[in-house]
């Protein structure tokens, strides 16, 4: 069975993701491309490297036929994606990439999004989308909010070790560093590569940044009390990747075995040999998650790092890994190609 897709935000870079991987899907075809301001546009106008691919033209949101789509994902930006999703079928399957129903709590959302939010109905009803922790929940949902890039890396590197006791909760420092495509595809000054590169800098400094929110939300159900993590993310000189290190108290080899032992089973999470740490290099392009743990020289601390493609498995193909268990169909189907090296 063939499902009919559409893509909502298809000239960002996380819609031309969904493009590529969904390219390689036996299950999926793309039957509408909205892209508001590039509508008229044929996709190899906006992004030659997909040219060889027969593609709808990029169309308003309002030209799309939705009785037509079994499965919409809308790779807005955030606020816009909530007043969007507001008025589609209320039976059309959603996975939203933005930001706009990550957060359960309505005031939890207004304060780290500094606006109300405008579909507290679709809030309500929106599954947290880290798929290998939702996997039941999301199967059954409707709306899928998928999970900020960064967030969801410091969850896979620390998620476990909540769960199961293994660290000191009050004791958890989070490094994180993103490459420049988490900002988006929108014009920015600071973005420009006369002003990024060559260079290496924190942002979002003092609890201020807004995966925070998830962080928040998600450690602090898990443990049953609030867990507040030191949290710094960088700006990385690069295209793609995301590498996160975590320093915790916690015996190493425990909590490499907590890690190992938790993603067995797991098709795209992989636990590296204790004392290995992972790279970019070594994720990219793909939807794995490759997690290392080192012991530090104090004794009774231990070292994290979790790495991972944050346009893949950090967004994308998190989505098209959710999208499949919507849909009944093989989880893994389109997201098993290996890493671009080099």
């Amino acid at each position: 069975m063939t499902h009919n897709i559409a893509i909502l935000g298809a000239s960002g870079y996380t819609g031309a993701e969904l493009i590529r991987l969904i390219a390689g899907h036996s299950s999926m075809q793309i039957k509408a491309l909205g892209a508001n301001s590039k509508a008229g546009q044929t996709i190899a106008e906006v992004f030659p490297h997909l040219r060889h691919m027969d593609l709808p033209a990029l169309v308003t949101i309002d030209e799309i036929d939705f009785s037509q789509i079994d499965l919409c994902f809308c790779a807005l930006p955030h606020k816009t994606s909530q007043e969007v999703i507001a008025n589609l079928p209320q039976d059309l399957k959603i996975v939203d990439l933005s930001a706009d129903f990550r957060l359960r709590d309505p005031e939890a959302y207004a304060k780290w999004y500094g606006n109300p939010h405008a579909a507290l109905d679709q809030q309500e009803e929106a599954v947290y989308g880290l798929t290998e922790f939702y996997r039941e929940e999301i199967k059954s949902a409707r709306l899928v909010a998928g999970t900020g890039c960064n967030a969801a890396t410091g969850q896979f590197a620390l998620r476990p070790l909540i769960e199961k006791g293994v660290i000191d909760l009050d004791d958890i420092i989070l490094d994180l560093k993103c490459a420049v495509s988490g900002a988006g595809r929108s014009l920015k000054e600071n973005l420009l590569h006369a002003e990024l590169s060559e260079g290496y800098h924190a942002y979002a400094l003092g609890g201020t940044h807004r995966h925070l929110g998830e962080f928040d939300q998600e450690f602090s159900a898990i443990a049953g009390r609030p867990v507040k993590v030191q949290f710094t993310p960088h700006l990385l000189p690069a295209n793609r990747g995301i590498l996160a290190t975590v320093y915790v108290k916690g015996e190493a080899q425990n909590i490499h075995q907590t890690l190992a032992d938790a993603y067995d089973a797991e098709p795209f999470i992989e636990v590296l040999p204790f004392g290995e740490a992972p790279s970019t290099r070594h994720v990219r392009g793909s939807n794995f998650c490759h997690i290392g743990v080192v012991a530090d020289r104090i004794e009774g601390r231990a070292i994290v790092v979790a790495a991972l493609d944050n346009l893949t498995k950090g967004s994308s193909g998190q989505a098209l890994q959710n999208a499949n268990l919507m849909l009944g169909i093989d989880e893994v189907e389109g997201l098993m190609m290996a890493p671009l090296f080099p």
